[in-house]
């Protein structure tokens, strides 16, 4: 009987130690193989995490609307430019004969004012400062040189002039603005980076090149 009892303990004891043996390799095995592979992990993610990261950023840059100085100067050429393209329209109704100048210098406010409104909205979100309104009416002089801009002394002109002699010298005067703003508009889609930028320039080229045509013909019936 004591026999019996020594050898049951026996082989307890073994079976004890069996079982410890296979939890101890089993927990070994187990931490090493979840270090290899927590390290593993770690270092296969790394390389991938880093290009999504590029990736990401790069996206969040297109989607703001990239910039460059090329579309700044054309928002802060155009502003002035279309100012007083408004400015000689303001004095048709009061100074036209022609019905079709009239609906001309219409149609090219409808267009520019807009224009100056959304070019504004660029120049502010890019941190850039807008010209100011009286900056034109100051230094019109020194701009008369860019993009077709009329000088102090041809504004002065078309203010005193009535009738004929205004529908021809509005019509000669804008057929030249309009000329120097496609020229603008021409730079901006070679050298712009701005998407809706470089699309309003083709809009511009587009409906300025046409009134050109439309002008050129109301000078022929003259």
């Amino acid at each position: 009987m004591i026999r019996k009892r020594s050898l049951m303990r026996r082989t307890a004891v073994v079976a004890a130690a069996g079982a410890a043996a296979l939890v101890l390799a089993a927990c070994g095995g187990s931490g090493g193989d979840g270090g290899s592979a927590g390290h593993g992990g770690h270092a296969a993610t790394a390389p991938s995490s880093a290009p999504s990261s590029a990736s990401a950023s790069a996206s969040a840059s297109a989607s703001q609307g990239q910039h460059n100085a090329a579309d700044v100067a054309f928002a802060k050429g155009m502003i002035p430019h279309h100012r007083q393209a408004v400015e000689m329209a303001d004095l048709a109704p009061g100074r036209a004969r022609s019905a079709e100048v009239q609906k001309l210098a219409a149609d090219i406010k409808k267009a520019q004012d807009p224009e100056i409104r959304t070019l504004s909205g660029w120049l502010t979100s890019w941190g850039e400062d807008v010209p100011a309104e009286g900056a034109m009416d100051h230094s019109t002089h020194d701009m008369s040189g860019m993009g077709g801009m009329m000088t102090a002394e041809e504004m002065t002109g078309l203010e005193n002039a009535s009738g004929k002699a205004f529908d021809t010298a509005f019509t000669e005067l804008m057929i030249k603005h309009h000329e120097g703003a496609v020229e603008m508009a021409r730079t901006e889609q070679a050298d712009g980076a701005h998407g809706p930028a470089r699309k309003m320039a083709g809009e511009i080229i587009d409906s300025q090149s046409a009134e050109i045509e439309q002008m050129n013909a109301l000078l022929g019936k003259d």
